[in-house]
């Protein structure tokens, strides 16, 4: 069946797990279950091991060792830029430039040095303060998408009827979807109806995916995406208002395919 009023609306990748998303006209979706250049860069804490873990046959860096929203709210005052063709990054703070450098051993080490800087002054961060948590260590290449929070990547989508909804719960008709770090936004889709996609497939432009089941949040969610400070309680707001037995915002997708997703392209619902 397909729906033509159903579309993308926006779509996001997040070069660097846990910083600004970077809104975009198309994004490449990879066969492995992943999004080209999506959380292809973190900053490791000191004592973290750089080392994958393994899960189900598969490297994983967990969140908890990587400075992240869920630990250092903060980051999301801070804009970052990421030229994936030169391997090169710009972070800002304010509009005032904190740092810029490549992707070299010295750019990556002034680069962890100032986003160590910023996080240390702040009220909430992964106690940067005992021994062995600092140096931060910018790992990734910088192309490959590997940072995700689940160990077979996954793509996620949320549509805007479910933001309103949320929106209204919570009293701000103006809630950022930022804060969900989603990879697409459907619109013409009725609240939760992401929800009932789960179990089944859908295709958007060329790309055909399984649809999961819904993406349980955390803490990340409370961040404000332009004040950096714990400003809506989000996941109790999805329990309460709404009913959910787990807190859930969005769904997670696996493709079958590679391909592209652009902006305007229809969802089509296929079974």
């Amino acid at each position: 069946m397909t729906t033509q009023t159903l579309h993308v609306v926006a779509l996001y990748r997040h070069p660097v797990k846990g910083f600004t998303p970077e809104s975009r006209e198309a994004l490449t979706v990879l066969a492995d279950g992943r999004v080209a250049c999506d959380r292809a860069l973190a900053f490791l804490l000191g004592d973290a091991p750089e080392a994958p873990q393994q899960a189900a046959g598969a490297d994983w860096w967990p969140k908890a060792n990587m400075l992240a929203l869920v630990n250092t709210p903060a980051l999301a005052r801070l804009t970052l830029r990421y030229d994936e063709d030169v391997r090169r990054m710009a972070i800002s703070l304010d509009g005032a430039l904190l740092v810029e450098d490549a992707l070299d051993d010295a750019g990556r080490v002034r680069l962890a040095s100032a986003v160590a800087a910023f996080a240390r002054e702040q009220a909430e961060q992964p106690d940067l303060g005992r021994a062995g948590r600092l140096p931060l260590r910018l790992i990734g290449d910088g192309a490959t998408a590997r940072y995700q929070d689940s160990v077979e990547g996954r793509v996620t989508l949320h549509g805007r009827g479910s933001l309103a909804a949320l929106g209204a719960a919570l009293g701000d008709s103006d809630l950022d979807e930022r804060r969900f770090r989603s990879n697409i936004v459907i619109g013409g889709l009725e609240a939760w109806g992401e929800f009932g996609w789960a179990q089944h497939a859908i295709r958007i432009g060329g790309v055909t995916f399984d649809v999961i089941r819904p993406a349980v949040r955390c803490l990340a969610t409370h961040a404000s995406p332009s004040e950096g400070v714990r400003d809506r309680e989000v996941m109790t707001t999805l329990t309460r208002a709404f009913g959910q037995e787990r807190p859930s915002f969005a769904v997670h997708m696996l493709p079958r395919n590679g391909g592209e997703v652009r902006l305007g392209d229809a969802v089509e619902v296929l079974d």
